[in-house]
């Protein structure tokens, strides 16, 4: 399967381009893209960046995709699912869990579902470390046509499958840690990643 990394975020919070502050000694998303390089499922890693950070991305020597649509996450998972079946994370995610990725990718082969997406005990959805179909990608046309562009309200009513992280191993939940604020490279600091 893919993996497809979204890379065009704007780092609002963060104040510069968050996925390419060093820690450890290399930028923040290639952390990301290693342990993506460790699941067993991903064959192929793809990078989705803006038309204006792509120069930046395609240096780390990856695949790049253009997101020309630049409307949130909706645009980025729209742009991967051109390529086929696609594992989508955000790129400020240097935990993510090898064995967790492998784990919802074969719930998503199996349940045959337009998406397979990890969900809190509250409800809450984590639509950027999920397996969608490409047969989700008319579903999510029709969605962005209409001005619709909450992958969340999509993944609700697309006909999703939940992975129910409360049933999770402990030790699986960190992948879903992502990088939002200057604090949060903090927490970084002295943990192996």
């Amino acid at each position: 399967m893919i993996a497809a990394v979204l890379a065009g975020g704007r780092s609002r919070r963060f104040g510069s381009d968050k996925l390419l502050v060093r820690i450890d000694g290399k930028p923040l998303i290639l952390h990301t893209i290693e342990r993506l390089e460790l699941a067993r499922e991903i064959d192929r890693i793809v990078l989705i960046a803006s038309r204006e950070n792509a120069d930046k991305i395609r240096a780390l020597g990856y695949e790049v995709l253009i997101d020309s649509l630049m409307i949130g996450p909706m645009g980025g998972i729209y742009t991967a699912l051109g390529l086929g079946d696609a594992f989508v994370v955000a790129g400020d995610m240097p935990l993510l869990v090898p064995e967790l990725i492998d784990f919802i990718i074969d719930m998503f082969h199996r349940a045959k579902k337009p998406a397979c997406v990890p969900r809190w005990a509250n409800g809450y959805l984590e639509p950027l470390h999920a397996a969608y179909s490409r047969d989700f990608l008319p579903f999510i046309e029709k969605k962005i046509k209409a001005g619709e562009y909450s992958i969340n309200l999509a993944v609700r009513e697309g006909g999703a499958c939940y992975v129910d992280i409360a049933e999770l191993p402990e030790e699986w939940r960190e992948g879903f840690f992502n990088v939002n604020t200057r604090r949060d490279v903090g927490k970084l600091k002295g943990r192996r990643i």
